[in-house]
């Protein structure tokens, strides 16, 4: 059965059947930890794990492919060490502590992500972020929060809105099992986004770990500092393999008092497009703008021949109610139909429900999405290019996509495959069919100059496009990786930058 996710706490994507009978796929690249290292952690920090069973469930996240993995008893690594910190200083020490004896460290909390952001590719040590969580302090009138990386979003939601009267506006679907230090070190969006921006745009500034113990500190002071080059964002994004989050500053927002919905069908996913376009382009963000295509809105509204466009926006009513004037005139001069309202509502009920995966991988199908971003301009092309790719790969039994994240220049596209493979009882065939998918989206997206991630991160799965996605840049990539962490002990084999642990074992 599908797990329910733990308040406020790490939640795995599927029960392991048997733990002692577990192996460890990439167990020839973990690291040697002496004991003289585990000794040394109990010196530093307070909490240190080393039990089987704990060490098993900290060396996966919800990368999907590693369900299928979880299936047959297999996870991808197991560490040494689980060091869980309460404070800044904790994780200084244990950084510190890993950085002389030079052994592997991956931060760890909701282990949410999908594409293997925080699974500890070279064994060693899990520095688990759990136990630094709450909200520090509230400055109401400049709206900006303190908070600590380990809280898990829906409980740092409320506390806002309940204590506060304030919101984030930032809803990922995987906020109740997510944390805040995720959030940013993975360039999270959530699904207001075009209202509140991503992540990247609410924070102003954090507390970070450099990877020798030390302790800095980045914006945050004043609004729209001119004081160099903006450092925040040196880590916002960097998923651990620069500094480790210990704290931020968020802006955030007085709960909306108004909110309104509405739902539109086009006869075509390009005229859908395009009115999105025109709509950002007038200045108007409502909260939600996501356009599915027929296969999509077929599965999700129970709409086969049309491409919904779902509409709902918050916050102040004269605003809201500009916002949906120009949403109805546009979608009106494009001839869409008007749809059922309740068609958003139906969004609302079921957009967090990530229960069916669980249930196709068991039945044999591979299966995964992949978000993309890329300006307007160009959508529409990798839109066909990505799909007649997927289609034209052997196993496939269904692809699609919906743009789900509209701004002035350009939108995320999230396309969706599944596939069975040839021979579905020989586990690398399922992986070969994966490899083979993913190559496909990102081969497109790069072909027209799009963003090979909009908000799922690197982690592992992506680390391989990352050259030439970057060109030469990659290269100051990682100069700035060999400068911040010398012994290269944060999060080895992400991003796709070098490891002396040697190379990654995926693909």
């Amino acid at each position: 059965m599908p797990i329910e996710a733990r308040r406020g706490e790490p939640t795995p994507p599927i029960t392991l059947d048997a733990p002692s009978r577990t192996h460890a796929r990439f167990e020839p690249v973990a690291v040697k930890v002496e004991p003289a290292f585990i000794d040394r952690l109990h010196d530093v920090c307070g909490d240190v794990n080393t039990d089987t069973t704990d060490l098993i469930e900290a060396g996966r996240d919800w990368w999907p492919l590693t369900i299928g993995w979880a299936l047959r008893s297999e996870v991808p690594t197991v560490p040494a060490a689980i060091a869980r910190p309460t404070s800044a200083s904790e994780v200084a020490a244990v950084l510190k502590a890993c950085h002389e004896h030079s052994v592997p460290v991956t931060a760890s909390a909701g282990r949410s992500g999908v594409c293997g952001n925080a699974i500890p590719v070279s064994g060693g040590a899990v520095l688990d972020l759990t136990g630094m969580t709450g909200i520090v302090d509230v400055d109401d009138d400049s709206l900006l929060v303190d908070v600590r990386p380990g809280m898990f979003g829906d409980v740092f939601e409320d506390r806002l809105r309940e204590d506060h009267g304030l919101t984030l506006g930032h809803w990922p679907q995987s906020i109740a099992l997510s944390t805040v230090g995720g959030w940013l070190a993975c360039r999270s969006a959530g699904q207001y986004s075009t209202r509140y921006g991503k992540i990247e745009d609410m924070v102003v500034g954090l507390d970070v770990a450099l990877a020798d113990g030390r302790l800095i500190r980045t914006g945050g002071a004043a609004p729209r500092a001119a004081t160099g080059p903006d450092l925040t964002q040196l880590f916002v994004g960097s998923e651990g393999t620069l500094g480790v989050i210990t704290g931020a500053r968020l802006r955030v927002h007085p709960v909306p008092p108004a909110e309104r919905r509405a739902a539109y069908g086009f006869h075509a996913f390009e005229v859908g497009l395009d009115v999105c376009r025109r709509i950002a382009r007038r200045g108007a963000t409502p909260a939600v703008l996501r356009l599915y295509d027929t296969v999509e809105s077929a599965r999700s509204f129970g709409v086969p021949d049309r491409h919904v466009l779902i509409v709902l926006d918050e916050g102040d009513p004269h605003l809201v109610e500009a916002t949906f004037a120009v949403v109805k005139e546009e979608c009106v001069s494009a001839e869409a139909e008007r749809l059922d309202d309740e068609l958003v509502a139906r969004w609302l009920q079921h957009r967090n429900d990530v229960s069916a995966l669980e249930s196709v991988i068991r039945h044999g199908v591979t299966a995964d999405t992949v978000e993309i971003a890329a300006r307007w301009l160009v959508l529409p092309a990798i839109y066909e290019d990505v799909l007649s790719a997927l289609t034209a790969i052997d196993g496939t039994l269904v692809a699609s996509a919906h743009q789900s994240h509209a701004y002035t220049d350009g939108a995320c596209l999230y396309f969706t495959f599944a596939g069975r493979p040839s021979s579905p009882v020989d586990p690398l065939a399922a992986d070969a069919y994966y490899r083979q998918a993913w190559d496909a989206v990102m081969t497109a997206t790069l072909a027209h100059g799009g963003a090979i991630s909009h908000h799922h991160g690197i982690g592992l799965n992506r680390g391989r496009f990352m050259a030439p996605a970057l060109g030469p840049a990659f290269e100051v990539l990682a100069t700035v990786k060999a400068a911040l962490d010398p012994r290269g002990i944060l999060n080895p084999g992400k991003l796709g930058l070098p490891s002396p642990f040697g190379q990654p074992p995926w693909p």
